[in-house]
């Protein structure tokens, strides 16, 4: 073999090698992002610090994240059929820690969460998905204020419709 040939196999190898350290990086984790005091819903455009009740947000592989007054928004729009983004994280407040009228912090990803449908406790849009990171608080709230605690898993798009659906409101 002709030294020229060496040493572009040589450089070949060397390149691939370069590569490998690229490979075995672990996947940098998505976290919650604080919205600041003037973020509005994607979906309706109202500000999110100005009504009671868990927020959630929605990340995506490209563009900036959604924001949403409202779980069942959040919930409702993760699920719909016609969701093209990929998404890289889903989060709600952990409303165990999180003051229920003026809700700031404690993100937990959603999927991981425990959600109480049908309480008496109402958020920005009415009835609401409450959100917990702990089933015993999910419980307790079930049981001061009423509802069925449910994971990510159980709820379905009929439970977060954005017709007034959830309540069985019809529209006019």
């Amino acid at each position: 073999m002709n030294t020229l040939k060496k040493s572009a196999r040589l450089l070949g190898m060397l390149g691939l090698f370069a590569l490998l350290p690229a490979c075995s990086k672990a996947p940098v984790p998505v976290v919650a992002i604080e919205p600041s005091k003037t973020a509005t819903c994607a979906l309706d455009g109202m500000l999110l610090m100005d009504y009671p009740g868990p927020k959630g947000q929605i990340q995506y592989d490209k563009g900036d994240a959604d924001f949403f007054c409202d779980t069942v928004e959040m919930v409702s729009t993760y699920l719909a059929p016609e969701q093209q983004k990929r998404v890289k994280g889903i989060f709600t407040q952990d409303m165990g820690k999180a003051d229920w009228n003026k809700p700031a912090g404690h993100w937990i990803d959603a999927r991981s969460a425990y959600y109480v449908l049908g309480s008496r406790r109402t958020g920005s849009m009415g009835p609401t998905l409450a959100t917990f990171a702990q089933l015993a608080d999910a419980d307790a709230f079930a049981k001061q204020y009423g509802g069925k605690v449910l994971s990510f898993k159980e709820i379905t798009p009929d439970m977060v419709t954005l017709d007034g659906g959830v309540v069985n409101d019809k529209p006019m």
